[in-house]
Order: structure tokens, then sequence, then C-alpha cells
């Protein structure tokens, strides 16, 4: 069991993070939400009401949605691009690295390696495919989250009519929120490519190693 999640320590460490911290948002979420009710004079409502209202579900998928377009941009163009002397760069020159090649399988190989054909195109694309399509699933729920806390807001302040999702998609409030998320996340990832080719951090594959000179790039 110890070296079970010796082995898994970093996984369980990330996503034991992710369940506090999204119970915790739910829970101050949830204070703050109805202390916007009470100031416009309508009533609180419970915390199971609340996790499943548009405020809540807004929240959590405009910020995922913006993580996980990061994280699905930064994978492919890494692929193409690449940034001399840092860290999370490919070498400058390489193209696919002698194991991307499907005549080097071996009996341990994923299995879309050893039948080749479709599979294999999907599987050397399928990480950014997934994160990408885990943005693309994000990207709705916070598109009907934001209408539905959308129009719970229009409706206590002004008494309008409820919209629908394609009108909501066409508001700034909408774009506004998804920008302000999208520039943080590719500014966070620009700072480490850039920063990871002078500063170092002993011990992680996020940076060369202490002795590497700047100007080398990737591992």
């Amino acid at each position: 069991m110890l070296r079970r999640l010796r082995d898994h320590a970093l996984t369980i460490s990330m996503f034991g993070a992710i369940l506090v911290f999204l119970a915790l948002q739910s829970v101050f979420g949830w204070h703050a939400r109805n202390e916007e009710l009470t100031d416009l004079g309508a009533m609180p409502v419970a915390w199971p009401a609340y996790l499943r209202s548009g405020h809540f579900a807004e929240a959590v998928f405009e910020n995922w949605e913006s993580e996980f377009l990061q994280m699905g941009g930064y994978v492919l163009l890494t692929a193409y691009l690449v940034q001399r002397g840092s860290a999370e760069s490919k070498p400058v020159g390489q193209t696919d690295r002698p194991e991307d090649d499907e005549r080097r399988a071996t009996p341990d190989s994923p299995w879309p390696v050893r039948v080749t054909g479709l599979p294999l195109v999907l599987y050397r694309n399928s990480l950014s495919i997934a994160l990408l399509l885990i943005f693309a699933g994000s990207f709705l729920g916070h598109l009907v989250g934001g209408t539905a806390s959308y129009n719970e807001e229009q409706a206590l302040l002004a008494g309008a009519p409820p919209i629908g999702v394609r009108e909501f998609l066409g508001t700034s409030e909408f774009w506004y929120q998804s920008m302000q998320n999208w520039q943080s996340e590719f500014l966070a990832v620009g700072m480490l490519i850039v920063l990871s080719v002078f500063l170092r951090q002993h011990a992680s594959p996020e940076s060369k190693p202490v002795t590497a000179a700047h100007s080398h790039t990737g591992d």
C-alpha cells in the first residue's frame, strides 16, 4: 500500500487538492451568493440548492475551461514550436523523437502503436485531443451555467425575461468572463517558458538540471 501511494503520490496530491479547494469554493461561494441575494431583498438559498445553481456551475466551468484550453494548446504548440533555452521546449531542430516512430514498437507498447492505421493516428495526438475535448465540455458547462446565472441576476435586478444559451453566447458578459481567464492562463505558461531558460528548481522535471547552461533546451 505504501509503495502504491508513493508511486501515485503526485496524482493523489493534485486530485486531493482539487476536492479540498472545490469544496471550499462551494462553501465560500454559497455565503457570497447569499449575501448578494440578501442585498437584493431575495431569500437566501440552502447549500445543496447552491450546488445546483448557475452561479456555482459558471464559476467552476469558467475556470476549468481556461485551464484545459491552456494545457491543450500548450501540448499542441510545443509539438511544433520551440523556445531556445527553455526547459518547456523540445530541442531546437527536433521533430519527432526516435521513440515516436511506430517501427520501434515493442510488445510493451500501447496497442494502437502495434496495430497502426487510424488508431495510431489518433493515439499520436490523443493527449491534445483529450485536453481540448475537456475544454469544449467545460466551455459548454460555462455557457449553460452562465446563462442560468445571468437570467437569475436579470430577473432579480430588472424583472427581465430569461434568455437562451445562444443569446448569452452573444453577450459581452460571457466573453469578458472567458477572456479574463484565458489571458491569465497563457500568461502563466508564457512566464514558465521564459523563466525556465534562466532559473532552476532542482529535482523537478519542469526545470533543466541546475548545472545546465542557459542555452540548453529541453532535456
